[in-house]
């Protein structure tokens, strides 16, 4: 009688049993329509679901936001919940208005091809419809000005602070008057990318002083996913 190799070479895969001599004739041999599990692929997804856990926890994101779908597995800190919440409140007022974006993404002219397009193309990929400013601000205008403009025909803006943003305020001396008319509503979230918010505050108090999104705590793809899930409104809702 043939004797199971389990002791010695283990059954965790299904072609591990399958060239066992005892269990291949009991599970249908390789290939067949019964299939052992395996527990190599278990773990591994085990090991990732964990992970990326930790992951949450360590960065201390540990909330789900209240906009957030049930089955949503996006996580929150208690400052990007708190920053963006006067802002849902603006983009569920906003929501009935016809012929509205959702997002108006501003963006340094040198970044159009890199982070900004990065992020137009994952925002898009979720659905979003984006004012870009890589294709809807003329050339030679202000880009706030513009900015502004476009805040009105979308539930919210975003600005990507990069280090090309920061070169551009400072090299058009933008007036602290006109930032703060962008910053008077809770339209307005900055991302912030390759650069710091203290770095932000040096250049523009203003718009450091608004709480957003950063890439060194989140990934690109989080970041566009927590958007995507901030501009959705049940149409339900205004039925």
């Amino acid at each position: 009688m043939a004797r199971c190799t389990a002791p010695s070479r283990g059954h965790r895969t299904a072609s591990g049993a399958a060239n066992c001599p005892a269990c291949s004739s009991r599970y249908g041999g390789y290939g067949s329509r019964y299939s052992y599990p395996s527990y190599d692929n278990y773990y591994s997804s085990t090991s990732r679901t964990s992970s990326s856990g930790n992951y949450n926890i360590s960065k201390g994101r540990t909330r789900k936001a209240s906009w957030s779908k049930s089955s949503s597995t996006i996580y929150y800190t208690s400052a990007e919940i708190n920053a963006l919440t006067p802002v849902r409140k603006v983009v569920e007022k906003r929501a009935e208005k016809p012929d509205i974006r959702d997002i108006f993404l501003c963006h340094a002219w040198d970044d159009r091809k890199e982070s900004a397009l990065e992020l137009y193309n994952l925002l898009e990929s979720n659905g979003v419809n984006v004012w870009f400013s890589e294709k809807d601000i003329p050339l030679g205008t202000s880009f706030l000005r513009e900015i502004d403009k476009g805040l009105a025909k979308s539930k919210i803006g975003i600005v990507l602070v990069t280090p090309n943003f920061l070169k551009r305020v400072q090299n058009e001396g933008v007036a602290e008057k006109e930032l703060s008319a962008l910053l008077a509503t809770d339209q307005l979230v900055p991302i912030v990318h390759n650069t710091t918010y203290d770095e932000l505050r040096d250049v523009s108090p203003l718009l450091g002083s608004r709480n957003g999104l950063d890439t060194q705590e989140d990934t690109m793809e989080n970041i566009a996913k927590k958007l995507t899930e901030l501009i959705t409104v049940k149409e339900e809702n205004y039925s």
